[in-house]
Parts: structure tokens; C-alpha cells; sequence
């Protein structure tokens, strides 16, 4: 454990007690939130980011130290452990180390090497390389036997000796595995016949490029096409040198410096290991690297686009009236109270085949005037630009002296998945699956993260090659997310949902249940500490939970923040120091002026969390979330064909990758903002600049109306072409110019740097 806590404060800037303090809590169950949230002390203030990093590094290195065991414990019984092999092991700092070391001694099916020294031949190999100066033919007939009848016979088997202890040199191995990861190229070469079936990965037909450069996005992309049977993928050396060099570094450890008879003759067994055993494993392994660094990427970018998404503005608890256009099947409408509770549903056909206008405007003016809506939301799928302008009709029939309910077009990602789910099923026994839809638009405007939680994150559309990367990484990576996000906001014991509940640290599904079902038969709870009544919640999941859900108006002031009841002796000592009652304090800016948090530390809660308290007294349970705010789109611009070169719109970001963002503007086909576009200065990292659910103003750079594409700038200047930006790679610096053919491949396969519009930027996302 001391040499694990030392690598990973090194990785995450701590100290290694600081891990070791932190790997106990986790281990006995603490989760990442109420860590970092709660025992600040124990931690010396790890953050939930840096936290999560222990987490995930404990288990890897955790598995390497098992491994590492293992593989003394095999050496050890075979009686070859010597005291350098054993530093060696000791010493190997990763899983790929470890076995190129264990390779030697690793049990084995019966290989050439094994029948060659059946045969009598690894002295003859051992001669070879011993006398160089003896033709290798010589020395190899001495060896014949009825096993090896001829010279070639036992100068293979020699060969296939020496071939096996080059594969199985950690050292050699380790030269080789730096070099193709510096130097290799990932080609990719279309399947004959196969053109016009994977026309949609045309950009990798005849594509090359550094394997060390390669992005998540186009790494997944020729996977997937490799996968699909299009291309075929290949990881070597650059052909002209590359391979002469690895076949160089083979025969370094041979020792064939000369033109000795055995030299030659060793320099071709260093080429033919390269060509027929190495090149290949290396490939292999390089493949299997590719594949899981483009998936760790595509999981994080997936990660904080959901972050994002889910610490979205909500637009408060008001009277909404969800809207999820249709045409031929009609508008869905369903109107829900301040508390999310749906009081009147409906089908409205104001567009063809019905063209029912006027009917569709009177329901719509009865369910504002009856229900007091203050809001209503749009579905932004089909119909949608049809439905808002019905809407913004339809209001301005209001009389002046009423005010007008907010209309804000909401991403409907996923509602149509949920609508049909059993959790859905659960809550709307009685109402019909079409419009559940119209509910849960409704309702994630008035509180996205609570109307989200309910929603498999992967249908939510923020991921990239979301179905090409591991599930269950993918699933842990982004219920870490949704878990950090939910306690980071906080909860309303009294009003969330199971699944909203479930996600709080210390609880789960099982829990949640049983809060709702105690909360449905006893009434609203009155106090945290009520808690310890729910059936199965003991003292180890309350302390977990407690602080991180809130109750407004109950019997205990401090319920209503973040302050968790172990503390709650802490914070009347505060207030008493105040000479004032607890509630003429909270929520009070000044209340506390004249106090050292200081003077509050004692044996069990130090300044850290002393200091948390006097944020809570002043501020409490303050959401984390920006205020509200929308996009509006502009009036006329409906279709893709309204749109014009030069247009300044505003737009709301749907989703970021790694070479840009979407933007919806309201045309049904998002505009994509390429990285070169963001900002007037070189951006690496899109997330740096923009973020899912951001308000944005874009101007439109170009409009390719038959293949549906949309290019966008965020520049001040206007937006340079993507093509003409590309010098300005790296630190800004111009790059070498490219040769023709290279300027063709990198306005395709390349076009993550170099062209917002190619066809692998579209295909970088699954968008259903």
C-alpha cells in the first residue's frame, strides 16, 4: 500500500498520507462525494475530481501489486528467482512491464523453440552465436538426426530457439514497444468491392497517420469501419526506414556488428523475428492501446458533456406546459404544476393532415388560463420551429394586460426512451405512452437534473461512438458523473423522485424506494433524522446521506442546508456567538461578520469544515447552478434553406467533442463550430471555451444544404475557412506545408484539424 499511495500522490499533486487516508474511507464504503464533502480533514482537502483518480488508479494498481505476487510466487516455485529478476520485478511499474518480464517463465504450449530442443539443437544455436567466424552450415552438420534429417532442418530449429529468446527479451521488447509508439503509422486501405457499401468512411479508404496523434474520434471511426469489414487497419513503421530500423534494434541484441559468417546469418534471424513474430504482437498490442485510449477519451468528452447537461439552469418550480410536436400525430400537450404534478393532458393537429389552427389555439389558450402556466416547453425534434411559431401565435391572441408565458425550446433527447420505459410505466399507469413525452419536456425545463436522472444517460446524445466503447466502463464513468453532479446540487427529501434519490451518496435504488414509499404513507418528512425511521436505512447509510438532502420548513433549521448533522453542534455555537435566533442568520450576508472561523475549531471538525459551515449559515444549500437562461432563435430562420453565409444567430450547444461543438439554431440540423471557430486564439481543448447547454452566438460560415451540413464560427473576425486556419496548429505556430497529396488527405481523413464539413466530422457522433 506504501508504494501504491506514493505513485498515485504523485499523479494527483497530494501527499501519500493524504491517499492512504483517503483509500480507508473508500474501503470502508465512504463514497467520492461525502469525502469530499465531509472529512476534509481526514483527506487534507482532496477534491471529488482527484478523488475519483484514486479511486480508479487504487483498483489498477491494486491489480498490478496482485499480479506482481503472482508471477514471484510462479517464478519462485519454478527455483529461478534470482536476486536481479527479482528487482526487476519489483521495479516494473505497469502491467505491460510486468509480463514482457514473466514472459521466459511463463508456462507455455509446446512451441518450435520446445521441439527444436527436444531435437538436440540449442547448443547448436548456442555455437552460432559463440563462433561467429564458423559458417553456420558447418556447425549445423554436426547436429543431424533423424528429428532434423537436413542442415536447413536444424539451422530452422536453431533459428526458432534464438527467435524465442528474442521475444521474450523484456528489454528488447520495452526498446521496441517506445519506438513504434513514437514512429508507427495506423493505415488504413479500403476492402476491394467494398466502396460504395462503406461509403460513409470514404475518408479512410486510403488513409495514414501518426499512431501516437491519432484522436479518439477517428480512432473509433476506423474501428468501426474495420469492424464493419470496410477497411482494413494496419500499425507499422514508416516503410521505407522504419522497418530497417526495428529489424536494427533486433539485431543489436544479437551482437551482429561484424561480416562474420554468423553475423550475417544471426542478422537475418533478427529480421525474420521482426517481420514473422514481432511486428506483429507489436501491432497487436499498439491495436489494443488505440482502442482503449480512443474509448478513455470518448468516455470523458461523454462525461462532462453529460456533467454539463445536468448542472443545466433550471428554470424554477412554475407551471409549465410541455409541448412534444408532431405533425400527422398530432401535438402532444400535457400542463404540470409548480411541484412537476400533471394536471390536464392533450392532443392537438394544427398541422396536416387535420391543419386544425384554430382548435389548437384555444386548448392551448385554456390550458394557460386554467393552470396559470408561466412556461412552456418545446420538444426540439420534429415540428419543432412549425410548434414554436404556433405557439408565439397563439400568445400574442393574449390580452396585454396578461402577462404572456415564457416559450423556450428544450432538447428532447431521450424522452421518447424513457416515455416508454417501466420506470414511466410506474408513474403514469393510467396515461398514454405518446404523452409521457409532453410530461417529461415539461418538467426538464423546470428542473433538467431531477427529469434526467430517469433517462439511461446513453440516450441522452452526448456521447461519440457511445456503442464502440467498453459498457461498463462507459456505465461506471457516467453514474460517477450523475452521483457527483446529484450531490453537488443537493436534494429535496420531500419532493424527489426514487430514481433522483437513488443516485445520493449512501443510498441506491433499494433505499430510495423505501424513502418514497415511508414518504407516501407517513407524510413529508420533518426532520433528517426522521430518516432513521425508513425501513433498512441505518446509521452508516444516514450518515452518508444526510447532508446531502435538504428539507425546506422543517422543525430544524440546519435541515434546509448542507451542513451535515454531525456539524450541527459546530453551527449553533456559531449562532450563539451571534447573540442572534438561528433563522434571523441563515441566509443572511453579514450575519457573521466579526467571527473567526477559528474560533470554532475543536478535537473532531477543523477549519475546512468550520469554514463550509459559515458559507452554509450565510448562503444555505446555495445550488451550484448558473441562473436561468435561453436561446432565442431568430424569427424566419426555420429551415436549413433560410439559412445565409453572414448570419449572426444565437444557439443553444448540444453536444462538444473533441474537434468542436453542435449548436442547435433552430433549423433541425444542429451547426457545427469547429475548434479553429471558437475563439479568435488557438484552443486545444474545445471544453475550455464552450459547454453542453450553453447559449451561444454563432455566425453561419457555410451552408451544404444536400448533404444537410452546417459550418458555424464563434470568431470575432468572422470566421476564417477551417482549410485556411490549419496553418495555426500546435502553439500557434505555422506547420510545414503539406505536399498535394497530403493537402487532399488532410482535407478528409484529417479533418478534425483541418475541415469543419468533412464526412468524418459527422460521423463523429451518434446522434439518435
Amino acid at each position: 500500500m506504501d508504494r501504491i499511495a506514493r505513485t498515485i500522490a504523485t499523479e494527483i499533486d497530494a501527499r501519500p498520507e493524504q491517499v492512504g487516508a483517503a483509500a480507508k474511507l473508500l474501503d470502508e464504503g465512504a463514497t467520492v462525494p461525502f469525502v469530499a464533502r465531509y472529512r476534509k480533514e481526514v483527506t487534507g482537502g482532496l477534491d471529488d475530481t482527484q478523488l475519483r483518480t484514486l479511486s480508479d488508479r487504487l483498483t489498477y494498481l491494486r491489480e498490478l501489486e496482485a499480479r506482481r505476487e503472482a508471477i514471484l510466487a510462479s517464478i519462485k516455485d519454478q527455483g529461478k528467482l534470482t536476486d536481479d529478476l527479482l528487482k526487476s520485478i519489483t521495479r516494473a511499474d505497469t502491467k505491460a512491464q510486468l509480463e514482457d518480464i514473466y514472459l521466459p517463465y511463463k508456462p507455455k504450449r509446446r512451441t518450435k523453440a520446445m521441439i527444436a530442443r527436444e531435437n538436440g539443437l540449442e547448443p547448436l544455436a548456442d555455437a552460432i552465436l559463440a563462433s561467429r567466424s564458423v559458417e553456420p552450415e558447418t556447425l549445423a552438420e554436426g547436429y543431424l538426426n533423424e528429428a532434423v534429417p537436413t542442415v536447413k532442418d536444424t539451422l530452422n530449429g536453431a533459428r526458432d530457439i534464438i527467435t524465442e529468446r528474442l521475444t521474450e527479451n523484456a528489454a528488447l521488447l520495452g526498446e521496441l514497444r517506445n519506438f513504434m509508439q513514437r514512429e508507427a503509422l495506423l493505415s488504413a486501405k479500403v476492402v476491394e468491392g467494398k466502396e460504395h457499401e462503406g461509403a460513409k468512411f470514404s475518408d479512410y479508404f486510403d488513409h495514414s497517420e501518426p499512431w501516437s496523434k491519432t484522436p479518439s474520434h477517428r480512432a473509433l471511426a476506423m474501428l468501426r469501419a474495420s469492424k464493419a469489414g470496410v477497411v482494413t487497419l494496419d500499425i507499422a513503421p514508416e516503410p521505407e526506414t522504419g522497418a530497417t530500423r526495428a529489424e536494427a534494434m533486433v539485431a543489436a541484441h544479437l551482437n551482429t556488428g561484424s561480416d562474420a559468417p554468423g553475423d550475417k546469418w544471426l542478422r537475418k534471424v533478427a529480421g525474420w523475428t521482426w517481420r514473422v513474430k514481432l511486428s506483429l504482437s507489436m501491432m497487436v498490442e499498439l491495436m489494443a492501446d488505440l482502442r482503449s485510449r480512443a474509448q478513455e477519451e470518448a468516455i470523458q468528452v461523454f462525461s462532462r458533456n453529460l456533467k454539463d447537461l445536468l448542472f443545466a439552469a433550471p428554470a424554477g418550480a412554475r407551471p409549465t406546459l410541455g409541448l412534444d410536436p408532431g405533425i400527422r400525430t398530432g401535438v402532444k400537450a400535457a400542463a404540470v404544476d409548480s411541484t412537476g404534478k400533471v394536471v390536464a393532458t392533450e392532443t392537438l393537429y394544427p398541422f396536416q393532415p387535420k391543419n386544425d389552427q384554430r382548435g389548437a389555439q384555444a386548448a392551448i389558450l385554456n390550458l394557460v388560463a386554467k393552470h396559470k402556466i408561466e412556461l412552456i416547453a418545446i420538444g426540439n425534434g420534429t415540428a419543432s420551429r412549425e410548434t414554436e411559431r404556433l405557439v408565439a401565435d397563439t400568445l400574442s391572441l393574449l390580452p396585454k394586460t396578461v402577462k404572456a408565458p415564457t416559450k423556450v425550446v428544450v432538447s428532447e433527447a431521450g424522452a421518447s426512451v424513457y416515455s416508454a420505459s417501466e420506470l414511466a410505466a410506474r408513474e403514469f399507469p393510467d396515461l398514454d405512452v405518446s404523452l409521457r413525452g409532453a410530461v417529461s419536456i415539461a418538467r426538464r425545463l423546470q428542473d433538467p437534473l431531477a427529469e434526467l436522472v430517469k433517462i439511461e444517460p446513453k440516450s441522452i446524445g452526448v456521447g461519440q461512438y457511445q456503442h464502440d466503447v467498453d459498457q461498463h466502463r462507459l456505465s461506471q464513468s457516467l453514474e460517477s458523473v450523475i452521483e457527483d453532479v446529484v450531490n453537488a446540487v443537493g436534494v429535496d427529501l420531500n419532493m424527489a423522485s426514487a430514481p433522483l434519490l437513488s443516485h445520493v451518496s449512501g443510498l441506491g435504488p433499494g433505499l430510495a424506494e423505501a424513502i418514497v414509499s415511508h414518504r407516501d404513507i407517513n407524510g413529508a418528512f420533518g426532520s433528517r433524522k426522521d430518516l432513521l425511521n425508513v425501513a433498512r436505512l441505518g446509521p452508516r447509510a444516514f450518515e452518508q446521506c444526510a447532508g446531502f438532502l435538504r428539507i425546506r420548513d422543517g422543525s430544524e433549521p440546519l435541515d434546509a442546508s448542507s451542513v451535515h448533522p454531525e456539524a450541527y453542534n459546530v453551527a449553533r455555537r456559531v449562532v450563539a456567538a451571534c447573540g442572534r435566533d438561528i433563522r434571523q442568520i441563515i441566509g443572511h450576508d453579514g450575519a457573521l461578520k466579526g467571527l473567526r472561523a477559528e474560533q470554532f475549531i475543536d478535537d473532531t471538525f477543523g477549519l475546512p469544515t468550520v469554514r463550509d459551515i459559515f458559507a452554509e449559515l450565510e448562503k444555505p444549500g446555495r445550488d451550484p447552478r448558473p441562473s436561468f437562461k435561453t436561446a432565442s432563435f431568430a424569427d424566419g430562420i426555420e429551415e436549413i434553406t433560410d439559412l445565409k453565409p453572414g448570419m449572426v444567430l444565437e444557439g443553444t450547444v448540444t453536444n462538444v467533442a473533441a474537434f468542436g461543438a453542435f449548436v442547435d439554431i433552430g433549423v433541425h440540423q444542429d451547426g457545427l463550430v469547429h475548434v479553429s471557430q471558437l475563439a479568435d486564439r488557438f484552443v486545444k481543448d474545445p471544453h475550455e471555451v464552450v459547454k453542453t447547454g450553453q447559449v451561444v452566438k454563432v455566425r453561419v460560415v457555410e451552408v451544404d444544404v444536400p448533404r444537410k451540413r452546417i459550418g458555424l464560427t464563434m470568431r470575432k473576425d468572422g470566421g476564417a475557412s477551417a482549410r485556411e486556419d490549419k496553418a495555426m496548429r500546435g502553439n500557434g505556430k505555422p506547420s510545414r506545408p503539406a505536399k498535394s497529396k497530403d493537402r487532399a488527405r488532410d482535407h478528409k481523413g484529417q479533418s478534425d484539424q483541418n475541415s469543419a464539413f468533412g464526412d468524418a466530422l459527422r460521423d463523429a457522433f451518434n446522434k439518435q
